[in-house]
């Protein structure tokens, strides 16, 4: 039996994964769709937003997560990415990624300062091959889709591999699915 003066709290969630994207602008969805499968999946250790953009908000939502995962298609897509990439971040990293990563570090920056620490940061861009008006997935994209929730998948039922694992530089990028 706890004590009176004991208040019992819920766990805080290990993991955050957010998902960004415009559902009306075809393949640009993959994010918030990847976002909101994790979610569907209700892992205790795990929380998962699906996002329009990624905005300074999102610093109070990384307070206390140990591994921050940010996912959204690469409009680099089907000519320089071929497959699912996941790869280190870092407030301070050097800008190899895509120029919209730059405001992931911006967020991590601000987490930085304002709580003393930021969580350990992995992208997830997944290739895209339209990014105009509308709501239809390209097969790329289904494909992107399918490839990233099989890797976060098991990321997040196994995390002590994640935590584990040295961070990657975009040019060690893994990618999954590319052709030979």
């Amino acid at each position: 039996m706890m004590p009176n003066n004991m208040v019992r709290t819920a766990p805080r969630s290990r993991f955050i994964t957010i998902g960004c994207g415009n559902a009306l602008r075809s393949d640009d969805a993959t994010g918030i769709h990847i976002a909101s499968t994790v979610a569907s999946w209700q892992l205790p250790h795990v929380r998962s937003l699906a996002v329009p953009r990624w905005t300074p908000e999102l610093v109070d939502d990384l307070r206390g997560i140990e591994t921050a995962i940010f996912v959204r298609a690469s409009a680099r897509g089907h000519a320089q990415l071929r497959g699912v990439c996941l790869s280190s971040l870092s407030a301070t990293s050097p800008s190899q990624t895509e120029e919209s990563w730059n405001e992931v570090r911006s967020l991590l920056a601000v987490t930085k300062s304002l709580y003393g620490c930021a969580p350990q940061a992995w992208c997830l861009a997944v290739p895209g091959a339209n990014f105009e008006a509308g709501s239809r997935l390209t097969s790329l994209a289904e494909k992107g889709i399918e490839d990233s929730l099989s890797c976060l998948q098991v990321l997040l039922a196994a995390p002590i591999i994640m935590l584990s694992t040295q961070p990657r530089n975009e040019s060690d990028c893994t990618h999954h699915g590319e052709s030979a």
